[in-house]
């Protein structure tokens, strides 16, 4: 008996419609594609061609104050701790803390009264001591004629004489002790040695104190005019004593401590002697009428010396100037709005401006800002003109 094999299904045929189908649909494909290509590379070179907001500064020439900030201190040109001569208890007190007194004016009283006791007694002494030497003298001018008469002998009229110098010895001690007497007592009123201003008092009414007293009675500060302490660079040496030699003082202004507010205008007249070794600076005083008070004993402020004034040179604002490998330079707008690059020596900088001495004409355009990707042949527009000013 014959086994019959069972039969294997048809073969599914790929018809030519399918294929159709196929290559339309590769053929929609490759079309988006070199389309979205296209769209892309479009947008880039669109941007890329698109010029670039910057902000530009024109240069221009004039002048700029040379100014030196230097850190200082406030101190005054008198500062007296008040202290008693004499011993003795405080009998009256004459001023209210924190007043403004005037040299001479009386502060306090010591009680006195044992000094002028004292004084009294001296002056009495001095009195019958000077009345003994007038006698004295009286018979000595009489001895004087006898011995010329032959009428007393001469060690007589010698004694008399050695008795008249012990007396005038005598006389001259006397007066010593009544000028003592007179100062102790002198002493007993504390006066103002200057003007100033009175702090708050260390010692109350009726407190015994004693020459020496440890703190003092009070402290006197001269509060105008006051000085400001403050340190110069080495550095900066020559330039300052050429100008002190040449003006014979410059112009100096206090400031905060933050630098924001301005206190007060002086003047500086001298350097001092020598240069700190250990911080290579040396020391500078400048004089302030503080008027208003604005200045204050120990105080930290910023002290702004003017040491000349530049004329006539070219200004850029300082953030214009930007640094690379090779050293400053700038990005120049040309008359096509193109960037070029270009080299610059700078010279003296402050908060506001720049001073370029080299390569670089006055009426010329830099850019300030929006420096970000500019190079060579960049093509910039202009968004906002700044300008350089001295302050």
């Amino acid at each position: 008996m014959t086994t019959q094999k069972p039969a294997s299904p048809p073969r599914k045929k790929w018809t030519w419609k399918k294929s159709v189908i196929f290559g339309i649909i590769a053929i929609l494909l490759l079309v988006w594609g070199v389309t979205r290509f296209a769209s892309v590379s479009s947008t880039k070179n669109h941007h890329r061609n698109q010029p670039q907001a910057v902000a530009i500064a024109v240069a221009h020439k004039g002048d700029v104050p040379v100014i030196l900030q230097l850190l200082g201190t406030v101190v005054p040109i008198a500062n007296v701790t008040i202290t008693p001569r004499v011993n003795g208890h405080i009998l009256k007190i004459y001023y209210q803390e924190g007043q403004h007194v005037k040299a001479g004016d009386e502060l306090e009283l010591i009680d006195p009264r044992p000094y002028q006791a004292t004084l009294e007694q001296y002056e009495g002494t001095l009195a019958a001591d000077r009345a003994q030497l007038a006698r004295a003298r009286i018979d000595n001018a009489r001895y004087q004629k006898l011995i010329k008469q032959d009428s007393t002998s001469a060690m007589t009229a010698k004694d008399q004489e050695y008795t008249v110098k012990q007396l005038e010895g005598q006389v001259k001690f006397d007066e010593a002790n009544v000028e003592n007497a007179k100062l102790n007592v002198y002493y007993c009123h504390i006066l103002a040695p200057v003007d100033g201003r009175v702090g708050i008092r260390a010692l109350d009414l009726g407190n015994y104190v004693t020459p020496g007293q440890s703190g003092g009675l009070t402290t006197l500060t001269q509060m105008q005019p006051i000085s400001v302490i403050f340190t110069l660079p080495q550095n900066n040496l020559p330039e300052v004593q050429d100008q002190l030699d040449t003006r014979k003082e410059l112009v100096v202004e206090a400031w905060n401590s933050d630098n924001t507010r301005k206190l007060a205008t002086g003047s500086v007249k001298t350097l001092d002697s020598q240069i700190d070794t250990s911080t290579g600076t040396v020391r500078l005083r400048g004089i302030f009428a503080n008027d208003d008070e604005r200045l204050f004993p120990n105080q930290f402020v910023n002290a702004h010396l003017l040491v000349t004034t530049l004329h006539d040179v070219l200004l850029v604002p300082g953030g214009a100037v930007q640094t690379g490998p090779d050293g400053a330079f700038l990005y120049v707008v040309k008359d096509d709005s193109t960037i070029t690059i270009r080299s610059v020596k700078t010279g003296y900088s402050d908060d506001q401006n720049t001073v370029i001495l080299t390569a670089l004409k006055e009426g010329e355009k830099v850019v300030t800002d929006g420096i970000n990707h500019l190079k060579e042949g960049s093509k910039v527009m202009v968004a906002a003109t700044q300008s350089a000013s001295a302050p």
